[in-house]
C-alpha cells in the first residue's frame, strides 16, 4: 500500500515536501509534480483543492459569477489559486483574500472596470452576515431627539463607490463610472437580515460624523453637517437630518446611547 503524499520518514524535510506538494497543486503548469506520488493521485488532489476554492468563491461572489462565462470564471479562480498566498487557514477569510488578490495581484485588461468595487460590495454582505457583533435593538420612538446621544451600529457600514455596484447585473454593465459617486449604507438588522440603503452624500457625511464621535448629541452632529454644507438655510438641513436620524434608527443603522 502506497503511503500518503504527506507521510514521510525522518530523513525527509517535511516542510520542503509540503511546499513541493502545494506548489504543484496550485500551479501545475510551472511546477514539477512530486516524484514519489502517482500522477493520478496528484490530479485528484488538484481537482479537490481547486473545486473547493471555486465553490467557495462562487457562493460568496454570485454577481461576479453571473457576469462571467464558465471559461472566464475558471481562469479567474485559477489565477487566484496560483498567485495568491492566503494568510489565514479559515475558509471564511477566503473572500477577503480574494479582495486582496484583486487589488494587489490581478492584472488583466479584460476585467470589468468595476470588478474590484463589485467584489468589495459582495464581500461586505458576507462579512456582515457572519459578524459576531450584535445589532442594536433599542429604538425608542421619541418626538424630541435634539439632545439624544447617538452612535452608529457596528453592523452598519457607510460605503462610497465610483460605480453603482448595487445595480450591476448581466443586463447592466457600465463601462465608465458615472459623474456622481454611489453612496450606500449596508447593515444587518436584529433579524440577521443584511440590507442596503442608497443614501445622499450629506447622509453619508452624517454617518461619518456619528461614527467619528460616538455618543455625540444628534443635533450637534446635524449642526456640523449643516456648517460643512454651507447651505444658505442650515435649518432646512437640520430639520431634514433629524428625520433621517429617526428613519435610520428605525432600521437600526444608528442607535441611541
Amino acid at each position: 500500500m502506497q503511503n500518503s503524499p504527506l507521510e514521510t520518514d525522518m530523513s525527509v524535510d517535511f516542510k520542503a515536501k509540503q511546499l513541493e506538494f502545494a506548489a504543484y497543486i496550485r500551479n501545475p503548469e510551472n511546477n514539477p509534480p512530486p516524484a514519489d506520488v502517482q500522477p493520478q493521485r496528484m490530479a485528484m488532489y488538484r481537482e479537490l483543492f481547486f473545486n473547493n476554492i471555486d465553490s467557495f468563491l462562487s457562493a460568496n461572489f454570485p454577481v461576479i459569477r453571473a457576469l462571467l462565462n464558465d471559461l472566464q470564471w475558471f481562469e479567474l479562480c485559477r489565477d487566484f489559486f496560483a498567485k495568491h498566498s492566503c494568510l489565514s487557514p479559515h475558509f471564511s477569510q477566503i473572500p477577503e483574500e480574494f479582495l486582496d488578490y484583486l487589488q494587489n495581484e490581478r492584472d488583466s485588461s479584460a476585467d470589468f472596470p468595476f470588478l474590484l468595487e463589485l467584489a468589495h460590495y459582495e464581500w461586505v454582505e458576507m462579512a456582515l452576515s457572519i459578524s459576531k457583533e450584535t445589532a442594536p435593538g433599542n429604538y425608542r420612538n421619541q418626538d424630541n431627539l435634539h439632545n439624544q446621544r447617538i452612535r452608529l451600529s457596528p453592523l452598519a457600514w457607510p460605503l462610497v463607490y465610483q460605480y453603482p455596484v448595487h445595480k450591476i447585473s448581466p443586463a447592466f454593465l457600465p463601462e465608465t463610472p458615472p459623474d456622481v459617486a454611489t453612496f450606500l449604507v449596508v447593515y444587518r438588522n436584529p433579524d440577521d437580515e443584511v440590507n442596503f440603503i442608497e443614501i445622499t452624500p450629506i447622509t453619508y457625511r452624517l454617518l461619518e460624523i456619528i461614527q467619528e464621535h460616538e455618543g455625540m448629541p444628534a443635533m450637534d452632529c446635524l449642526k456640523q453637517v449643516a456648517e460643512e454644507s454651507k447651505h444658505p438655510t442650515p435649518e432646512i438641513i437640520m430639520a431634514g437630518g433629524l428625520q433621517i436620524v429617526k428613519e435610520l434608527a428605525e432600521k437600526t443603522v444608528i442607535s441611541y446611547c
